[in-house]
């Protein structure tokens, strides 16, 4: 991978509509390295969630972690390698992307590895958006792409969910006639739910030409009914998809995840960054992959605690949205940040508040003693 903006960028840039003052700007920040760009290293996104010192008491449920950490096995194959992390080890990233490659069914050449998903994200708004082509998402919705197109300049169109709270692809596909990515995080970040495959078919036989297909699948393994679409990708389509191992693998602070795309899809995100990934975190990808039982298992584990939880609000007649994630959004039926500083004080530190749904707090599932307190806090909030 390079930083050196080519000229090859420089055309790019201009017919995505960049003036020559803009793109001045941003290839000066790129070539400082890609984290000289406000958004690039999740840092944005990392204070939304950013807490700083709890008691040791606290309950952390606000950043869509998974308590469980790593499986044993990666946690042995990490350990076992850090008396070599003075080297490159650039095999283990190999290794990965040769892994994930096989267990999607797509070539090597059509996986990328990246620490996380947010970083490809960050990339796909550079390369496919600008001035005239805008970055179309759902609302509410994940914001860190959003806050990279709002950087460059790119225009932002947020298109409401539907009533089941699934991406409304019809109105997405005719958002914008001139859009460069259509954003489908799936299942959907706040607010878990699902968009089926064959609404995001549709999607991509009818959205405008020549845009790409961005789908963020952080939490696909979490859902029994939300359907992979890498297929897709490995079929040459304009589709890319983004894979972390922060959610149901448990690596949120060990940086692993990949695109998957075809080959030119790839290189054209591959200019804004460059850099070893962190052996630790291809190590324990690789082996997590190789993990029998481990998604299916770790889906249970989770879809259980959620479950108890959806039945004891219900039980109290707390308003919800169901999900098939590892959070939900609850309906507080008052200003969202007001539960979000009460829950704080009773030492429960929960989600944000997204504008598009100003009652609403997000909730991540934690451990089940986690979610025991999450109802005794939540209550006493809630009746206050």
């Amino acid at each position: 991978m390079s930083q050196i903006v080519t000229e090859e960028m420089k055309r790019d840039f201009i017919q995505r509509g960049y003036s020559r003052r803009s793109f001045g700007r941003i290839s000066s920040m790129l070539g400082a390295g890609a984290a000289a760009l406000p958004f690039f290293n999740e840092s944005a996104m990392a204070q939304l969630s950013m807490i700083g010192p709890m008691p040791p008491d606290a309950v952390k449920i606000n950043a869509n972690e998974n308590p469980l950490g790593p499986c044993p096995e990666a946690l042995e194959a990490m350990y076992g390698i850090l008396r070599q992390g003075g080297r490159y080890l650039y095999e283990e990233t190999f290794n990965f992307s040769k892994t994930l490659a096989e267990v999607e069914g797509v070539k090597p050449q059509y996986v990328r590895p990246y620490p996380g998903s947010s970083d490809p994200l960050h990339r796909a708004v550079l390369a496919f958006t600008g001035p005239g082509k805008s970055f179309v998402m759902g609302d509410p919705g994940y914001e860190a792409g959003e806050r990279a197109a709002n950087f460059v300049g790119s225009k932002v169109v947020r298109v409401p969910l539907k009533k089941d709270a699934s991406h409304d692809v019809k109105a997405m596909a005719t958002a914008d006639p001139n859009a460069g990515l259509i954003y489908i995080c799936n299942p959907n970040n706040p607010t878990g739910t699902i968009t089926s495959r064959a609404d995001i078919e549709w999607l991509y036989a009818n959205k405008p030409r020549g845009s790409i297909l961005l789908i963020d699948e952080a939490y696909i393994h979490l859902s029994k009914s939300a359907m992979p679409c890498s297929d897709m990708a490995g079929a040459d389509k304009d589709v890319m998809i983004l894979r972390t191992f922060s959610k149901l693998y448990g690596m949120a602070g060990l940086r692993a995840g990949a695109a998957i795309a075809r080959p030119d899809l790839l290189d054209k995100i591959s200019n804004y960054g460059a850099g070893a990934l962190p052996v630790t975190g291809m190590i324990g990808a690789n082996v997590s992959l190789k993990s029998k039982n481990l998604v299916a298992e770790r889906r249970k584990i989770i879809a259980d605690i959620r479950e108890d939880v959806f039945s004891w609000m219900n039980k109290n007649n707390y308003a919800f949205l169901p999900s098939e994630s590892n959070k939900f959004m609850a309906d507080v039926k008052r200003p969202g940040g007001e539960v979000v500083k009460a829950m704080a004080a009773n030492k429960v530190f929960i989600g944000r508040v997204w504008p598009a749904w100003p009652t609403h707090v997000r909730v991540s599932i934690g451990t089940k003693d986690e979610m025991e307190k999450f109802k005794v806090a939540f209550r006493k909030v809630m009746s206050a």
